[in-house]
């Protein structure tokens, strides 16, 4: 799960629409090397037409084979931007070789290939970024049975404003309308992060996903799924969550550290959605108030009722 994919979308785009270009300037340089020739001024060369102009158009049909099949093409994007970077050295040789008309044509051609050039670095940066926030990403899913109708459970949790009463990390959720709300997550050291988000996909008693919006300091997504649970039990809850940490890896590891990783809040968040959706409210004992997240379990008592039942 991409936390960004409709903005993922265009960077995506950007790739295969140069693999096309690709694809296009090698069957011309291949197929047509004289006219090719002619056209950015090397036409007098036999060396140009016959042996350049050829290894050119086979790496751009390989570049664009590559782009286009590819699901991480952001190396195949910095191959091009290697290959532009010599078809300028040979374009400007070329230039101090050849005068009127002919240098004409190659300022055109070297124009051109700029343009292009500054086109595949922009793609290479975007991709590379792209690939570098997926490798941060940290993913959870887990999955609760709950003894509710899947439209009860999908009610609930479809009112966004509802997750803070079990997430033990969201300090509140604001419902802004179109599907958008703003997000306020009590980060370690007593920190506040921020983020607005938007629905991507809401399928009536079946699924709900959403995603961070672009700009987001935590970059997130998450998909919950409601599925009626074997036997007639329920309803069964599975929930995936993707998102990348600030700090990068050292974030990670001090997360892991404090027991504070994707997997395990995630457990702990569907076991207090259970009781909340079943009972009315978050089941806690005096000896573990908040879940089971480290810092609570090292100081954990034996469970036993709270001091409020025990006064009944």
């Amino acid at each position: 799960m991409d936390s960004h994919d409709g903005d993922a979308r265009p960077r995506h785009l950007l790739p295969r629409a140069l693999g096309v270009l690709s694809l296009g300037l090698g069957a011309a340089a291949i197929g047509a090397s004289h006219q090719v020739g002619r056209l950015i001024g090397v036409g007098d060369s036999a060396t140009a037409r016959t042996a350049v102009l050829p290894v050119v158009g086979a790496r751009e049909l390989l570049s664009g084979i590559g782009l286009l099949v590819s699901r991480q093409p952001a190396g195949w994007v910095w191959s091009r931007v290697a290959g532009d970077a010599m078809d300028l050295a040979a374009l400007a040789m070329a230039r101090q070789q050849r005068g009127g008309e002919r240098r004409q044509r190659v300022d055109v051609a070297l124009a051109v290939v700029a343009g292009v050039t500054a086109l595949d670095l922009m793609a290479a940066v975007l991709t590379s970024r792209a690939a570098g926030a997926r490798r941060r990403a940290l993913r959870a899913s887990a999955t609760v049975t709950i003894n509710r109708p899947a439209d009860e459970v999908y009610r609930f949790w479809r009112d966004f404003e509802n997750l803070p009463r079990f997430m033990y990390h969201l300090e509140s959720v604001r419902a802004e309308g179109d599907g958008r709300s703003h997000w306020t997550v009590r980060a370690p050291g007593g920190r506040q992060v921020e983020w607005d988000a938007e629905i991507v996909e809401d399928n009536l008693s079946e699924l709900i996903s959403w995603r961070s919006v672009r700009g987001a300091r935590v970059p997130n997504a998450g998909r919950v799924r409601f599925s009626r649970a074997a036997g007639g039990r329920g309803t069964e809850v599975r929930v995936d969550l993707a998102y990348a940490p600030p700090g990068g890896s050292v974030g990670r590891m001090i997360a892991k550290l404090f027991g504070e990783e994707p997997g395990q809040q995630i457990r702990d968040d569907l076991r207090r959605f259970k009781q909340v959706i079943e009972t009315g409210e978050v089941v806690r004992s005096d000896g573990s108030p908040d879940g089971l997240a480290t810092r609570q379990q090292v100081r954990q008592q034996p469970a036993r009722p709270g001091a409020d039942q025990l006064s009944r």
